[in-house]
């Protein structure tokens, strides 16, 4: 089970709506997950919806091309005041994420929100 975040922060561009499309038509259920690990930490992974468990701790921040998108706890308490962008750019996806073998590849883009108060 994990928790979902008080608002949307993610979006994606055309580029990567259609290569959410593309990876659809050969696995329909899919999902996001971005990690912050050391190595690929602007490289979202996209996964069989049922090959990925989900942590307790992962927060669910929205929904791209009607695909969930989650990310770490911890990642999530770094970028709680950031709105994140998938976008799509030239290269290979990570060794297990969908976008392998595409010659494309999503990225994260980031920038910071508006909070309350601001």
């Amino acid at each position: 089970m994990s928790v979902t975040a008080p608002q949307p922060m993610v979006s994606a561009t055309e580029a990567a709506l259609d290569l959410i499309a593309e990876i659809r038509r050969d696995h329909p259920e899919i999902l996001f997950h971005q990690s912050g690990g050391c190595c690929d930490g602007s490289s979202p992974m996209c996964y069989p919806a049922g090959d990925f468990l989900l942590a307790d701790h992962d927060v669910l921040i929205g929904h791209i091309g009607g695909v969930p998108f989650y990310i770490g706890g911890r990642q999530y308490e770094v970028w709680k005041h950031t709105t994140l962008l998938v976008d799509v750019v030239p290269g290979r996806g990570g060794m297990f994420s969908l976008d392998n073998g595409r010659e494309r590849r999503f990225l994260v883009r980031s920038s910071l929100c508006q909070t309350a108060g601001r």
